[in-house]
């Protein structure tokens, strides 16, 4: 199910996020593995320091169908990051888990894989990056209306809904 225009009503700002993050860094969020689990949709995108949506790369994104997906396994998670274009899709999945008090949705891409119709053509192990140089994802909010927001390692701020 792809999200819809009138989804997009009950998605919040910018300005809205940056306020939540604020506070989420002051007394963290309380997001637990259970409130991550899912297939998100990438909605909106937010360049380091800017206040103003980077339109064309999330228009973009959304056209290849970017996705999240996450899956609990007891406290630890599996997640897929995904794009697909047409029969084609790219993904990279490996494990991920929560970390210190905001928390962190710390994760390491294990593996790439190159489908077309469903059929695997090339699958990869990537190594791993140096412990110091960890992807994360600083996690602000998950809301009951199906919305996860977070700021990644690179800076940008990701909004998702849930699809």
């Amino acid at each position: 199910m792809r999200p819809t225009a009138e989804d997009s009503a009950t998605l919040p700002s910018g300005a809205e996020l940056l306020r939540q993050e604020q506070r989420v860094r002051r007394d963290g969020s309380g997001l637990a593995v259970a409130d991550l689990e899912g297939i998100w949709q990438l909605r909106q995108l937010w360049p380091r320091g800017g206040d103003r949506p980077a339109a064309l790369p999330a228009l973009l994104l959304r056209g290849l169908q970017a996705r999240l997906e996450i899956r609990a396994t007891g406290q630890d998670l599996l997640l897929c990051n995904a794009v697909t274009l047409g029969p084609l899709e790219l993904r990279f999945r490996g494990p991920g888990w929560l970390a210190g008090r905001r928390p962190l949705l710390q994760f390491l891409f294990r593996s790439l894989e190159i489908s077309l119709a469903g059929r695997t053509l090339l699958c990869r192990t990537l190594p791993d990056p140096p412990a110091r140089r960890l992807p994360f994802f600083a996690l602000i909010a998950r809301h009951p209306d199906g919305w996860l927001a977070a700021r990644g390692r690179g800076g940008g701020l990701a909004l998702w809904q849930r699809s």
